[in-house]
């Protein structure tokens, strides 16, 4: 089987920065048709503009796929372009501070909605389309890859993060129900769990704080940060034919974080 997606084509959401920035750029190197799609339109075309102007296999795609009618004109705007969709990346997520003691705080319907419904509603769109153009070109019972891209803190919590926790747990059982829901359709469902990667936001929040960097490198058996090219990767594994026989996984990339009790490491 190949790691390729070479000819491919493939719609990452959440594509103006970040991770989704970096997954979405990794595929169109590596020969894919890449949709980058993202609400932020003035960061997608300062990121990408003149590449997309240049590259006849990049395309950008803004709005707010929040709303059901973004997500019909973000999969009318790829087959337009590239006739077909055989990858979906749903990369965009969001990330808010909870007050958990507070009954009007609203983080928790918030993220709900835009870490782990906008996916699932994407998903379903593209999960469609996958179904239709294998009925049109016969083909065999590889369909499509859907890949989303989810967080440790679906496991390990911090009241802070409460809704963000709850929403990317929720992402990760998602995947797994569309999994075994796609499954007859020959549609696989997996995603990619990270712990701290060394993105633009990142590096500028630790720029000057040493305490922040020690202590993720403390809790982080590997010693050091990911880098956003360590999760394209494991996307592209799932994305392809190598991981033809693998569906409904949670792929954690995180340098071993969450094998280990941040109590104990304190403690010495």
């Amino acid at each position: 089987m190949s790691f390729s997606i070479s000819g491919k084509t493939a719609i990452v959401t959440g594509a103006a920065n970040g991770v989704g920035l970096a997954i979405a750029r990794h595929f169109a190197e590596g020969g894919a048709n890449v949709v980058f799609a993202d609400m932020d339109e003035k960061t997608l075309r300062a990121q990408m503009g003149e590449e997309a102007e240049k590259e006849a296999n990049i395309r950008l795609f803004a709005g707010d796929l929040r709303k059901k009618l973004t997500i019909t004109n973000l999969l009318s705007a790829t087959i337009d372009a590239f006739e077909r969709v055989d990858i979906l990346v749903n990369a965009s997520r969001q990330v808010m501070i909870t007050d958990p003691l507070d009954p009007d705080d609203t983080s928790m319907d918030e993220l709900l909605q835009q870490n782990m419904l906008t996916a699932m509603r994407v998903s379903q769109a593209v999960a469609r389309r996958m179904i239709k153009q294998a009925g049109k070109g016969g083909g065999g019972a590889a369909v499509g890859s859907i890949v989303n891209i989810s967080s440790i803190a679906s496991r390990r919590t911090h009241g802070d993060l409460l809704a963000y926790s709850v929403s990317t747990a929720a992402l990760d059982q998602l995947t797994r129900s569309m999994a075994v829901a796609f499954a007859p359709h020959g549609i696989r469902v997996n995603a990619v769990a990270f712990g701290s990667v060394m993105s633009a936001s990142l590096m500028g929040s630790l720029k000057d704080d040493d305490e922040m960097r020690d202590a993720i490198l403390e809790n982080t058996p590997l010693h050091r940060i990911a880098s956003p090219g360590e999760v394209s990767d494991a996307v592209q594994y799932l994305a392809s034919d190598a991981a033809g026989f693998v569906t409904g996984q949670i792929i954690t990339v995180d340098g071993g974080r969450t094998l280990i009790d941040p109590a104990c490491v304190s403690a010495h």
